[in-house]
Formats: C-alpha cells, sequence, structure tokens
C-alpha cells in the first residue's frame, strides 16, 4: 500500500506506508554525496599509508624477533627482552587506531606481545609484496604508456601490435584491482590479528561499559532536565500569557457598561481561550503526544508531517512497531530535527524516512534549507544524549548553503 503524507492532508494510519512522490533534487544533496567521497578517499589514503608503515616495520621486527627469540629461554634476558618487545607492540597499536581503526588494548601480557609480533610479521610481510606489486606495476605502467604515447613497440620490441593499447588498459586494470582487494584483505587481517591478540580482555570491556552506562546517565540527566526548563519556558512565555490575556478581557467585560462592548470583550476572550488551548496542545505534544501511545510512531509522525507549516513528505517502512522506547526516542528526534528546520534552515520542503535494517530502525530527515546547522547547539547536542542513552548512533551533516541531513540510528528488539 502506497501512501504520501504531506502538509495538511490528513490520510489513513496502514500498516505500511511508503511514498509515491518522486523525491526531489534538491534534497539530494551534492554536499552530502561530495562529503562522502571525501570521506572514503580519505580512508582509503589512511588504509595505505598504514599498510606502508607495517610493511616496513617488518625490517625492524623480523630482525628483532629473530635476535631475540633464543633469549627467551633464559630467565634473566627475557626480563629485558618483554619489555622491549611491548614497546614495539605499542607502536603496532598505535599505528592500526590511526590509519587502520582497529580495536585494541594495552591490557594484555609482555609475553602476549611477542606472539603478536610474531604473527604481524607474516601480515606485514604481505603488505609489504602488495607494496612492491604496486610500485613495479606503477613503474612497468608508467613505462608502457610512454612507449603507446611515443609509437615505440611495447616491451621494447621489433613490432607493434594492434591490441597493444587494450593489452596495456585490461592489465593496467587488472593489477589496479589486485591492488586494492590486497590492500583492503591485509588492512583486515591487521585488524584481526590485533584485535585477537591484542584486542580488550572482559575486563577492559567491562570496565568501558560501565564508563558509557556512567557518561549516558549523566547526559539523561541533564537532557532531562534542560526538557523541563524547555517546558516550564513554553508554558509561562506561551500559555500564562495567554491566560493573563484572557483574564484581562473577561475583568473589562464585566466593567463594561454597554452591549456592544460586552459583546466585543467576549469575541476577543473567546479567541485568547481558543490561541491558549491550542499552545497547551502544542505543549502537550512536545511532552508526549498521545498518538505514540494510541497509535504508534507511524501515527504519531504521520500527524507530525501534517502538523508542519511547510511540504513534509513521510516514508514509514516499518512492518511491525518496534518497542516503546525506540518509538519514543525516534519520535523526538524527528520532532526536534523538523522543529529546527521550520525555524532556523529556510526550508520549502522536509522528507522523514523511517526503515529498518535488521535490528536497526533508522530515521533521516532532509530539508532542502541553507545548512550550517551547529551538532553542538543546545537542541541537537541534547538528541545526541538522548540517542547514546539508547545506546544509538545520531550524525548531523549540514553544510553552509546545503541541506542538512539528520540520522539516528536505533538498536530495538
Amino acid at each position: 500500500m502506497v501512501h504520501t503524507v504531506e502538509c495538511g492532508v490528513p490520510l489513513r494510519r496502514p500498516e505500511l506506508w511508503k511514498t509515491s512522490v518522486t523525491r526531489c533534487p534538491s534534497l539530494v544533496s551534492v554536499c552530502e554525496v561530495s562529503s562522502t567521497t571525501e570521506r572514503i578517499a580519505r580512508r582509503a589514503h589512511r588504509s595505505a599509508a598504514g599498510l606502508l608503515l607495517g610493511a616496513l616495520g617488518v625490517v625492524v621486527e623480523l630482525p628483532f624477533l629473530v635476535l631475540t627469540a633464543p633469549a627467551l629461554v633464559i630467565r634473566r634476558t627475557r626480563a629485558w627482552v618483554l619489555p622491549a618487545t611491548r614497546r614495539l607492540a605499542e607502536l603496532e597499536r598505535a599505528r592500526i587506531a590511526r590509519f587502520l581503526g582497529g580495536e585494541t588494548s594495552d591490557d594484555y601480557p609482555d609475553g602476549r606481545a611477542w606472539s603478536y609480533l610474531a604473527v604481524r610479521c607474516g601480515v606485514g610481510g604481505l603488505g609489504a609484496g602488495i607494496v612492491a606489486l604496486a610500485v613495479l606495476g606503477g613503474v612497468g605502467g608508467a613505462i608502457m604508456v610512454g612507449q603507446l604515447l611515443s609509437g615505440s613497440p611495447i616491451g621494447g620490441g621489433d613490432q607493434r601490435f594492434w591490441y597493444d593499447p587494450f593489452t596495456v588498459v585490461l592489465g593496467g586494470t587488472l593489477l589496479l584491482f589486485l591492488v586494492a582487494q590486497g590492500a583492503r584483505g591485509v588492512a583486515g587481517l591487521d585488524r584481526a590479528v590485533a584485535r585477537r591478540l591484542l584486542g580488550p580482555s572482559a575486563k577492559d570491556r567491562l570496565r568501558r561499559r560501565v564508563h558509557e552506562l556512567a557518561t549516558t546517565r549523566a547526559e539523561v540527566v541533564e537532557a532531562v532536565n534542560t526538557e523541563r526548563r524547555r517546558i516550564e519556558r513554553d508554558l509561562h512565555d506561551g500559555v500564562q500569557q495567554s491566560l493573563v490575556a484572557l483574564g484581562m478581557l473577561l475583568g473589562r467585560a464585566r466593567r463594561a457598561s454597554t452591549p456592544e462592548q460586552i459583546t466585543e470583550l467576549v469575541r476577543q476572550a473567546h479567541e485568547h481561550s481558543q490561541q491558549a488551548l491550542h499552545e497547551l496542545r502544542e505543549v502537550t505534544w512536545r511532552v508526549y503526544p498521545v498518538a505514540l501511545e494510541t497509535g504508534g510512531l507511524g501515527a504519531a509522525l504521520e500527524a507530525l508531517a501534517d502538523r508542519s507549516t511547510v511540504p513534509t513528505t513521510l516514508t514509514y517502512e516499518l512492518a511491525e512497531r518496534p518497542d516503546a522506547a525506540t518509538e519514543v526516542v525516534a519520535y523526538f528526534v524527528v520532532s526536534e530535527a523538523v522543529t529546527n528546520a521550520l525555524k532556523h534552515s529556510g526550508c520549502t520542503r522536509i522528507e522523514i524516512d523511517v526503515t529498518r535494517n535488521e535490528t536497526i530502525v533508522v530515521v533521516r530527515i532532509v530539508d532542502d534549507g541553507v545548512g550550517g546547522a551547529d551538532p553542538a547547539g543546545a537542541g541537537l547536542s541534547g538528541l545526541a544524549r538522548r540517542v547514546a542513552a539508547a545506546d544509538g548512533v545520531l550524525t548531523v551533516a549540514s553544510p553552509p548553503g546545503g541541506s542538512t541531513v539528520v540520522r539516528a540510528e536505533l538498536p530495538c528488539a
């Protein structure tokens, strides 16, 4: 079943929504694509640098292992060898963490450092082979291209053949593929070896988890206090002021001397009462929407999109309702992102996508505004704390002059 939720168009609430509107090209942010390309390029450069340093490290580590292997048998010399081995292992840990992004720990015995270096020498040898293949292939390819451009036979022969350009292109493409896949495989193997031999112990993982829980608990408390202060401001500056104005109008109506004045003041009082009721409903919706409890996340987001002042498209692709905690966090992520877009971005269109990837609910909000949203701002930082408390991840991409993309990944049962 296909449905589109647009501003001011109430729709039914099926179990599965999906928009039939073609995505507006302006919302497919060129800045987002270029940012992704730059991120991939930086990751490739870091991996290449890590591979090269790992290959160079074998030059030091292999002779060290060969010379120190007999010393491990004698207890006195072992006490000198193991600290030096650990220092080399720490250098490797720093290289992997800096360039390959592997997770390791310093909580490992000195004896395991020697075993790690012994295994890593084999991995480093593979990396050195990949580097040598890349260098030789680059030099050979440059020579062949130079021969093609100058009209000389490929490889220094006596005759040129018509298929020489195709051979060079196909051979270079194959070599480039082998080098790229080999570098990727060696980098993955390097991370796996470090994780297996130098990975965090159960004690270290428990300590990290306790620290994360303590941090998120403090952040949740701060987020709750911030939300309470915001609600107090909304009630004081909005509803309370409307009620004060309503009381003043009713007081003037009591003191009025003519029926015409009474009728006009009662009419104004009625308008102020409607405004106060509307503001009170807005506050209650921001605290906790009733639709989230009765109809689920899809119905609540449909109502949110319907109340938006700009055209808002909702794509909801969850066949089953997630757990209540995930629904609440997902709703407030969308609500805060839409509120920020309406207030600050000057957007003319908003897209809301809610999908599920196995055990992860992915919430994505895109607007075509001016960008420049600050992830450290009060609203977005509060959202990040709320998402982190649910063991989720919140990312914000908002280049100046481009679309703002808020993405939350929330684990669910």
